[in-house]
């Protein structure tokens, strides 16, 4: 256990961090396993507001440090892709 008061402070902090990006990186998984249910069901228009969702949560993923930029533009481009893919 730290002894320094700053150290103790950092702990603290690290767990509310901690604890945060647990809560959006669940999020982010929730809106994958949703996207990719709604893609296999078939239907493009839950499909579609399935993808639009999971675009939003990886957007605030990203604004809040959870995932990189460019990992969420790539997960929106394959569920874009798939998507497009069914409406075909």
């Amino acid at each position: 256990m730290a002894n320094i008061q700053s150290a103790k402070k950092r702990i603290r902090s690290s767990e509310k961090r901690r604890v945060g990006n647990l809560s959006a990186k669940t999020k982010v998984k929730t809106g994958r396993r949703k996207t990719h249910d709604a893609l296999a069901e078939g239907s493009a228009e839950t499909a579609g507001q399935a993808v639009r969702d999971y675009s939003s949560v990886l957007d605030k993923a990203v604004k809040r440090g959870v995932i990189k930029k460019n990992t969420a533009i790539r997960r929106k481009k394959r569920a874009t892709e798939a998507l497009r893919k069914l409406a075909k």
